[in-house]
């Protein structure tokens, strides 16, 4: 069953009224500045205004980033003992995936300076990591903008309200950040690098550098990066997810206890079940935290409140409400969405988990639905307007293993097909689905219970 938020967007009475409690609630704040306060220079990227009964105008400020490429000026010679290790005194060129050596722990494998010019905003270095490597990475130079009343470094401009307008890779960093991310292109997490940053990888995969920029809104200048790349001394390094045939305890016992569909208030059928994780509440909250899914707020008074507050306070805001929709006779436990900020009304990936009532092989059961916002079509329940799904719902599964694997969080992961697969179905607002029938199990390793759960950065 897709979301019914659009519901509360397009037919939302009592919205007005809402905003006018968050309206009254705010004037008893007093707003001294418009700089933000100590710790909070993320910034909501979508704005979007809404006007009830009558309707709803839902405003865009678009400004998409497209990869680009960075100039490479050239590799500083690797330690000498490594030179003579390689017979030869040239510089050492970029390795590929097989030709990046562990070495011993703490030993630097390489080093390599590139140019990232203003005009563009990511480059892949042709550096490929393995899990527990670290990553010492320096920057140097100065951007300017045209917008801007001074140049700014590695560490980009302070957030403001323009900002409100922007998509920017990394939400978290000023306009004109020296950024990074590792692992596959399509969903690797952005982190800030600054001037300085130490980072571990959490997977194998390629290294990009980037500006914290949009495409059609580059800088002039350069910055210069040194990347210092050591072998893993971490004691406990990150797992790769391994594909296994089965995992104990999970078999048609155990689908006989898990209804196929989530369902509504009034018991219509809706999405499909197609994921299961086993692992604790905290292993669970880190590992989507760490792929860059956010909690989802659980009603729309809440969200629209915090949305005003956080465009106030320019915190970044991905979580609009998802409604609340049933399985094991109770609603959701866990919201969790992953998208940029400005199109979060329209398009986003998004899921609901609940704790099953009974564990799999002695470990707590983690049962979810997950999919994919694409636009808005008719309810044909009641004529309104609510959220179209992507019918190939086996893509939004593919996501969620593609992210969560990314963390070196997920120690094992499966397919498996139940008895009687739901391959076809149609939600209860008229829209229709497909699948291959198979659900998605992952394990989440012990690495996931180390610490509480962090941010989407390595």
């Amino acid at each position: 069953m897709h979301d019914c938020r659009a519901e509360t967007l397009f037919h939302g009475g009592g919205l007005a009224a809402i905003l006018a409690e968050g309206r009254a609630h705010l004037l008893g704040m007093r707003v001294s500045s418009l700089e933000p306060p100590p710790g909070k220079e993320s910034v909501m990227n979508g704005m979007i205004f809404r006007r009830a009964p009558l309707g709803v105008t839902v405003l865009f400020f678009l400004s998409w980033p497209v990869p680009g490429v960075a100039q490479l000026t050239g590799d500083e010679a690797p330690p000498k003992s490594q030179q003579l290790a390689n017979g030869s005194d040239q510089k050492q060129t970029a390795p590929d995936a097989t030709a990046t050596p562990h070495g011993k722990p703490g030993v630097l494998l390489q080093t390599k300076t590139f140019t990232l010019e203003g005009s563009k905003v990511w480059t892949d270095t042709g550096i490929t990591l393995e899990p527990g490597q670290r990553v010492l990475a320096t920057a140097e130079g100065s951007l300017h903008y045209s917008d801007a009343k001074t140049d700014n470094g590695p560490e980009g401009l302070t957030r403001n309200f323009k900002d409100l307008i922007r998509i920017l890779p990394d939400n978290t960093a000023g306009r004109g950040a020296v950024i990074g991310k590792i692992g596959d292109p399509d969903i690797a997490q952005p982190f800030t690098i600054g001037a300085k940053k130490e980072v571990i990888a959490p997977v194998s995969g390629k290294l990009s550098l980037g500006i914290n920029q949009a495409e059609s809104d580059t800088g002039t200048g350069s910055y210069k990066v040194k990347l210092e790349v050591y072998a893993s001394d971490d004691s406990t390094p990150r797992e790769i997810a391994k594909e296994v045939s089965s995992i104990a305890g999970i078999d048609n016992n155990l689908f006989e206890k898990i209804p196929r569909r989530i369902g509504d208030k009034d018991g219509n059928p809706g999405d499909m079940v197609n994921f299961l994780i086993l692992g604790d509440e905290d292993q669970m909250k880190k590992v989507f935290m760490n792929a860059g899914w956010v909690k989802v707020d659980s009603d729309v008074k809440s969200a629209v409140l915090a949305g005003f507050i956080a465009s106030m306070s320019k915190e970044s805001y991905l979580t609009m409400p998802m409604s609340q929709l049933y399985l094991f006779g109770r609603v959701q436990d866990y919201g969790w969405a992953h998208a940029e900020p400005i199109t979060v009304v329209a398009s986003r990936n998004h899921l609901r988990i609940w704790k099953a009532p009974f564990k799999a092989n002695g470990q707590t059961l983690w049962v979810g639905a997950a999919t994919h916002d694409v636009g808005f079509e008719k309810d044909q329940r009641n004529g309104s307007v609510t959220h179209k799904i992507d019918p190939d719902i086996d893509l939004e599964r593919d996501f969620v293993r593609k992210t969560l694997c990314s963390t070196g969080l997920v120690a094992q992961i499966t397919h498996f097909l139940p008895k009687d697969p739901m391959k076809e179905a149609k939600t209860a607002t008229g829209g229709s689905f497909h699948s291959n029938g198979q659900v998605l199990v992952m394990k989440l390793s012990e690495a996931a219970k180390s610490t509480t759960a962090s941010n989407a950065n390595p």
